[in-house]
């Protein structure tokens, strides 16, 4: 079996991912400096193939031992955590892609970087194909994940053809599930949360803004079929089924019974007005599309929430 490094490992996607590779017999090592991750995500984690390291990877990268791949998910992915640490989500993204990339070129591994549909901006193409290059503001607010994770394809995709790093790309569209943070800041904790607590359920603008969203076991499941492939280039995983934000703040105000208000806010800076990928591409080449409905993803995420808030 392999041997693997998840760096942020300890996060939403990273946590699951731990699981999932440990589930098909892998040995992981789980890295994390917990800016955004949280211990409570991998502490059920009781196997003899399971190896945790405490480490910010933007300062010093070395691992004992043989590594068949390195899964680089180190990153603040919020809006909130990326506006609230810019240097840190530039750091992981440029420092520690670099300090990574050097690791799995001294180890011989396949490299996993974890890119997102950021990368697109605020697409003026829809939907999203991977050759499309993009509209970022790159001096704005959300500039620094935005660049960071370009900068992050850019010198992936360098390593790749210099030296000969077996290299692959994912672009995650918005995903949601257990173990996301009820201060995470993204649309489905934020609205799970207050309709729970039955406060009002704040939707930018006028909501009309679109999205599409991709249940946790899909996603990490698209991730291990590209990790296994031969593609170097990026490939979009996500659900291509499209909604308004409002059209979800409206569906989980409904399925968690809440009598919450909808409250309207101002639309923050280069939020992006629409946002779904086209997955032609995973479909061709990984034999991979979603498979959990909105509704199912909902319901189990919203039992998560309400174990956690002990409602």
């Amino acid at each position: 079996m392999s041997r693997i490094l998840i760096t942020g490992g300890a996060g939403f996607i990273g946590s699951h991912l731990c699981d999932y590779m440990l589930s098909k017999g892998h040995y992981v090592i789980c890295m994390d400096n917990f800016i955004t991750g949280d211990i409570a995500n991998i502490e059920h984690i009781r196997d003899e193939r399971f190896l945790f390291i405490k480490q910010d990877v933007t300062n010093y990268l070395y691992v004992e031992g043989k590594l068949d791949y390195i899964l680089h998910f180190a990153s603040p992915a919020s809006p909130i955590d990326y506006l609230n640490h810019p240097i840190q989500t530039l750091k992981v993204g440029s420092l520690g892609t670099h300090k990574a990339l050097g690791l799995a070129k001294e180890k011989g591994a396949v490299f996993v970087i974890a890119s997102t549909s950021e990368v697109y901006g605020d697409p003026l193409v829809h939907p999203q194909k991977e050759n499309y290059w993009g509209n970022v503001n790159p001096i704005g607010p959300r500039g620094v994940y935005d660049e960071a994770k370009r900068f992050a394809e850019a010198i992936t995709m360098a390593y790749n053809r210099y030296h000969k790093v077996p290299t692959r790309i994912v672009r995650i569209f918005n995903t949601f599930g257990p173990r996301m943070r009820i201060n995470d800041g993204r649309a489905v904790p934020t609205f799970i949360s207050q309709a729970l607590n039955r406060e009002g359920i704040t939707v930018f603008g006028d909501g009309s803004q679109t999205r599409s969203f991709c249940y946790i076991s899909d996603l990490v499941e698209g991730i291990y079929r590209l990790m296994m492939s031969d593609e170097t280039e990026p490939v979009n995983i996500g659900n291509p089924n499209e909604m308004t934000v409002l059209q979800l703040a409206e569906r989980i105000s409904k399925k968690t019974g809440s009598k919450s208000k909808i409250v309207f806010k101002p639309l923050p800076v280069d939020d992006p007005k629409q946002r779904r990928p086209d997955i032609s591409k995973a479909k061709k080449i990984l034999n991979w599309e979603p498979v959990v409905s909105l509704e199912d993803g909902l319901d189990r995420t919203i039992e998560y929430f309400e174990e956690k808030l002990g409602i």
